[in-house]
């Protein structure tokens, strides 16, 4: 009894440090987030310090009186909490720091790899922003001049137009896409506040799709899903992606947010949020999928009124034009022709994608094979993943598996992209294996291997890297692989620990003793 007692009292004292220092960390990277936020709307550092302050006070005590995920450290061990704040202390730092740059971008040194002339001057969001500007005027926009330099030669790799230190990016997404940047725009209007704002949006965007997954699983899983949150957020190719502006960080999360919504019958919100991605993006669309064999009717009913509706917009906003110019850009890009970057071989070498394992071999001297292959591998790998799709549908999430289900469907949606760089393309992997090593009980070797694993997911080498390409295709091609077995992984998983244990469970004693 006495033994028991002191047991009880341990795990409560600890849940509740664990309580408060993840309300603290979450209250943290609120306030980044939202001073970008503020700083990109108001061009006032001082109203956006203070609003910063205010709200992730407001988020701070919200996450300590009532906690997103439900904290139980039963199953968590001291080298999992070590890790787990280490990890949050150099996010946090990463972050703040690379605001700095993305406020000012003539402050360079704060990039997140400043000795990369790529990783510096490289914006997705460059061709949001410009596709958003003259849309309304050149329907076309995904008319490769409105990008590239005026002596692009379109035989070698791809010269940009420019805009500041930034290069121009080609746009390359459906129309319906265009109603985010242009409605950031209004409240933010010009690049640079855009780019800070966006940055802002985007990180918590993320940050909620991170909170949400984690409270969805079961106590004990969810309290080390939301421990292993900073590891995902202080990875190379999260923060790279969130200072290249790119959306995918937050499309993923946004998918993630509209399954939980539906999971909790809040289908006009799941609804909103799938059909904007999948309208966006395309790829998300396998989620509808997912919903349509679990019978999920009434979710697939608000996706798609969500979707006419965003549609609906698009066509009030910016005119049908660019959707028939986006129905003569579509072939293209289920190939990869309408892709620049294959006339780079440093990026094919990057390529992470299945239909990118056709211009790898070509790279590596293994074959002869183009964008016709390519379409063919995409196609067949795409009836993979759907019926991926339908095997998952027929499990039952309830057990605190929602998250992972959905973050497969995701990971196996991405592969099929035609190209896939790596500073995004692992970000969904990586927040699986987080989930996927968070819903079992750690045993002694569960953290190095996750870390091992998280690291190979990482190996990465700059575009501008002064590497033979095919010495990066074949580093590349290691979180390629890890990829494609998390996947796997994600659709035969079995067994999940969701048990709630006693506060005397043996089995709770060796996971706080264990590693």
């Amino acid at each position: 009894m006495l033994v028991d007692a002191l047991t009880t009292h341990v795990r409560l004292a600890n849940d509740s440090i664990v309580r408060r220092s993840a309300a603290l960390c979450i209250a943290a990277a609120t306030a980044v987030f939202t001073f970008a936020v503020v700083a990109g709307v108001t061009e006032s550092r001082v109203i956006a310090l203070l609003s910063a302050v205010v709200i992730a006070a407001g988020v701070g005590l919200w996450q300590w009186r009532r906690p997103t995920v439900p904290i139980d450290v039963g199953g968590c061990s001291r080298a999992l909490l070590a890790v787990s704040l280490a990890a949050a202390v150099l996010a946090l730092a990463l972050l703040s720091r690379l605001t700095v740059f993305m406020i000012d971008p003539a402050r360079t040194g704060y990039s997140i790899v400043p000795s990369s002339d790529f990783e510096v001057r490289h914006s997705c969001l460059t061709a949001y922003f410009v596709a958003g500007e003259v849309v309304r005027r050149t329907p076309n926009v995904y008319d490769t001049a409105l990008y590239a330099a005026p002596d692009d030669d379109p035989t070698k790799p791809r010269k940009p137009q420019t805009m500041g230190i930034f290069r121009v990016d080609q746009y390359e997404y459906p129309p319906p896409f265009l109603l985010a940047p242009r409605a950031v725009s209004v409240v933010a209007p010009g690049f640079l506040r855009l780019r800070t704002s966006w940055f802002g949006l985007s990180g918590l965007v993320l940050l909620a799709g991170l909170l949400v997954a984690a409270g969805a699983m079961a106590p004990e899983a969810g309290t080390r899903a939301l421990l292993l949150a900073p590891v995902v957020l202080a990875s190379l190719g999260t923060l790279s992606t969130l200072q290249k502006g790119n959306v995918q960080l937050a499309v993923i999360a946004i998918g993630v947010l509209a399954m939980a919504a539906f999971e909790r019958r809040r289908r006009a919100l799941g609804g909103a949020l799938l059909a904007f991605v999948t309208v966006a993006k395309l790829y998300p669309g396998l989620l509808v999928l997912y919903l349509s064999f679990r019978r999920d009717w009434r979710g697939v009913m608000w996706t798609a009124v969500f979707a006419v509706l965003f549609v609906a917009l698009t066509i009030v906003d910016v005119g049908w034009q660019p959707f028939a110019a986006f129905r003569d850009h579509f072939s293209g890009l289920l190939s990869g022709e309408a892709f620049p970057a294959f006339r780079n071989p440093s990026a094919v070498a990057a390529n992470l994608s299945i239909p990118g394992i056709v211009f790898k071999l070509k790279l590596l001297g293994l074959g002869d094979m183009g964008f016709g292959a390519a379409r063919v591998v995409g196609t067949v790998y795409m009836v993979v993943a759907m019926a991926a799709t339908v095997i998952l549908a027929q499990r039952t999430p309830g057990d605190g598996a929602g998250p992972i289900i959905w973050l497969t469907v995701l990971l196996l949606a991405t592969l099929r992209s035609p190209f896939l760089p790596w500073t995004y393309a692992t970000f969904p992997a990586l927040w699986l294996l987080t989930l996927l090593v968070a819903a079992h009980v750690p045993r002694a070797w569960t953290l190095p291997q996750f870390l091992g694993a998280a690291l190979l997911l990482a190996l990465a080498v700059p575009v501008d890297f002064p590497l033979d390409p095919r010495v990066k295709a074949l580093i590349s091609t290691i979180p390629q692989v890890l990829m494609v077995a998390l996947a796997i992984i994600g659709v035969r998983l079995r067994g999940l620990d969701t048990s709630v244990r006693a506060p005397g469970d043996s089995a709770m004693l060796r996971g706080v003793a264990g590693g």
